[in-house]
């Protein structure tokens, strides 16, 4: 083992737009690999050293992998041992379920000694080059990777930018960060600035190797070594080669921490205040958004109303806990204007209150008794507002919002339908909710206040023609209703690229059947028995 202070090297290739000069590049990295020496205690290469050059389609991608990654690989444990090196080096590695952006670190002894997956893959590795990413939709900690007793973390690329998980890699207390990167648009400035803002941010040395654009390149590059305390070693910028430098991972920076406290790390320093319920929707309980959420699923109809009072707190946290991909539920105004989650139009079947929900302000509404039946079990439960669901749920599942109105005909309030969409934007909710109505003319007023929220077509007036008005109005899906659903109208909105909801089931082996239709979402009101009768179909359907 090689005491600190410890001797780094990072290797900044030159990079090519070129696909036919991969060969050449190729070439350079191994010689640089054979360059390196037994001065040398820690080796960093950049992202996509089996990738040396821009592969502009799939098959260039899959060409330079079968070429390219066994190589490189080989000689980084050659070159680790050799050297008697800590090395990373980042490449594709195959999971099993497709290729990964994986970085590599190979100990001493030429032995890998743990992977590092990127966790923000980029929307062309997703869904261009096809690769396996399923791993970054689930929660997971901060990799750390010990070697000798040095702590390193870890960010790729695109990690760079995403400044809301610094203050989660700091709580791991790393060494040294290693950044393999491939930053080739933003500016030398820019570059450095990240490298400085992450080192001061964790009290770490950061260690980044990124590829020249060339010597005269404004963008790109950015090869560097910056200490815990933001002042920068090195800085390569697009010079293509390789540098070295000695640093001492134990080093940290601890500064005053206001009046009267003693010194501690920047991080510390702001953990004792942080106020982690002012920031956007975060951590293990936040589920894959609308777009992203497999399909069929189960969508827990007014909550897990077979459990608790419908439209309830108690009913929406069953259905969640519960692992309900969807709830669904409705939305009234009341008289002075407050939105409430309430199923029917009058109050006597659901509550201990009569008469309609618009003649009555929220206050009013908050004096009745909404926790009927289940031997008065809930009893005083109160009227639920729109926000405190948002409050309680946003992220945390999918949301078929059902916006009601006295017909299926006139328009609602725009400004009562702009303050619906402003707690939605509120909460950070837009990617995890959709407007389901079968009033066409609120419909469209929703499409021209809030073009970017999902919309589903209900029967309204006609529940025959659900995907023929979808179509014309331009909405992602629609909402059959039981009795009114053929093979033709699923297919026909299969053709148009609309997802199909059934209203609703509650029988397994009649929603098998729906499925068997290519029905996407069974609406139910008991959640937990449907799931478990199709869940095994359910999760080969829907796994990745």
């Amino acid at each position: 083992m090689k005491p600190n202070p410890m001797n780094v090297c990072v290797i900044q290739p030159y990079y090519s737009t070129d696909h036919a000069d991969s060969d050449d590049l190729l070439a350079w990295e191994l010689d640089a690999l054979d360059r390196c020496d037994g001065r040398m205690d820690l080796i960093v290469l950049p992202e996509a050293a089996d990738v040396p050059a821009l592969a502009k389609t799939v098959e260039q991608f899959h060409e330079s992998h079968a070429k390219y990654t066994e190589k490189i690989l080989a000689k980084a444990a050659e070159t680790a041992k050799r050297c008697h090196s800590v090395l990373f080096v980042n490449a594709l590695y195959d999971s099993g379920a497709g290729l990964r952006n994986t970085t590599y670190a190979f100990d001493r002894e030429g032995n890998v000694a743990g992977y590092y997956f990127k966790q923000h893959p980029t929307n062309g590795e997703v869904f261009k080059r096809h690769m396996d990413c399923a791993y970054s939709y689930e929660f997971s900690e901060p990799t750390i990777v010990e070697i000798e007793g040095i702590r390193y973390a870890f960010l790729t690329c695109y990690d760079f930018y995403f400044y809301e998980n610094f203050a989660n890699i700091a709580r791991q207390r790393p060494d040294i960060i290693i950044g393999c990167s491939h930053q080739r648009s933003d500016t030398a400035e820019a570059l450095e600035l990240m490298s400085r803002f992450l080192a001061y941010n964790t009290n770490t040395y950061v260690v980044r190797a990124s590829v020249s654009m060339g010597e005269d390149s404004p963008t790109g590059g950015g090869s560097c070594v910056v200490e815990p305390d933001g002042t920068v070693v090195f800085n390569l910028l697009n010079e293509v080669g390789m540098r070295t430098c000695v640093i001492d991972p134990a080093k940290k920076y601890y500064k005053p921490a206001g009046f009267g406290n003693p010194p501690s790390a920047h991080f510390e320093y702001i953990e004792v205040g942080r106020r982690p319920w002012k920031y956007r929707p975060g951590g293990s309980a936040v589920v894959l958004p609308d777009a992203l959420m497999p399909y069929p699923r189960l969508c827990a109809h007014r909550g897990f109303n077979t459990v608790a009072p419908e439209n309830s707190l108690p009913a929406f946290g069953a259905a969640v806990a519960s692992g309900a991909a969807e709830i669904e539920f409705d939305l009234w105004e009341t008289k002075d204007g407050e939105i409430v989650s309430i199923h029917d139009s009058h109050l006597e079947r659901v509550s201990d209150g009569t008469g309609a929900v618009w003649d009555y302000t929220l206050a009013e509404l908050e004096t009745f008794d909404f926790g009927k039946g289940f031997g008065g079990a809930y009893r005083g439960l109160r009227v639920l507002t729109f926000e405190k669901i948002l409050e309680k749920f946003a992220c945390h599942t999918v949301m078929n919002i059902h916006i009601k109105s006295r017909n299926n005909v006139d328009p609602l309030g725009e400004e009562y339908l702009r303050k619906i969409i402003a707690l939605i934007r509120k909460y950070d909710c837009e990617k995890y909710v959709y407007f389901m109505t079968g009033n066409d003319t609120v419909m469209r007023q929703l499409g021209e206040l809030a073009p970017d929220l999902g919309r589903c077509v209900g029967g309204g007036n006609d529940f025959d023609h659900v995907v023929e008005r979808a179509i014309e109005m331009g909405c992602g899906k629609v909402q059959f209703v039981k009795g009114h659903v053929t093979q033709a109208n699923v297919d026909l909105a299969k053709e148009h690229g609309i997802r199909c909801n059934i209203f609703w089931s509650d029988e397994p082996e009649e929603a098998a059947r729906f499925l068997d239709m290519g029905i996407d979402v069974i609406l139910t009101n008991d959640y937990q028995r449907m799931a478990d009768a199709l869940g095994e179909r359910l999760a080969k359907e829907t796994a990745w």
